[in-house]
């Protein structure tokens, strides 16, 4: 008698689909957004997900200059970044940082989401975000999702 009568199914670099998303900054919350985006990029929506492989999908992301923040974020949140030298602690509220590119603060977010480690830089270079409408990506031909019709 098989008592095994199933297989635990892993992915690899050869059996992994990756599909090309398009995601809509319009009108979103900042947190909200990245978290859906980083399990994007992770592959956690796949039933295939294998925690030590890049198995997920490409995203892009458009209309970074539309993000929204809640509650004072925009003056009292605070990014932080060390210059290497005594005393070089560096810091920028979100409106600095928005006002040097809007894309940023998405990066920045999602970056934080993603392992901190080889597989996290590999998956964080599946990420393209755009200010505007215009990306060119189109022969890509990225799946639109609709971050709203999401739960």
């Amino acid at each position: 008698m098989d008592t095994l009568s199933y297989k635990t199914v892993s992915a690899n670099a050869k059996t992994v689909d990756k599909e090309w998303l398009l995601v809509d900054a319009e009108g979103q919350s900042l947190g909200r957004l990245a978290s859906v985006v980083a399990k994007f990029l992770r592959g956690k929506h796949k039933p295939n997900f294998t925690p030590h492989v890049d198995c997920g999908d490409n995203v892009v992301v458009i209309n970074a200059e539309k993000i929204n923040l809640t509650g004072k974020k925009w003056d009292d949140k605070e990014y932080l970044r060390y210059t290497g030298y005594p005393g070089g602690q560096r810091s920028m509220n979100a409106t600095e940082m928005f006002g040097k590119g809007p894309e940023r603060l998405i990066e920045k977010s999602v970056k934080g989401m993603l392992p901190k480690n080889k597989l996290g830089s590999a998956l964080f270079r599946n990420l393209r975000v755009v200010v505007g409408e215009e990306h060119n990506l189109e022969a890509q031909k990225p799946k639109k999702i609709n971050l709203n019709e999401l739960v």
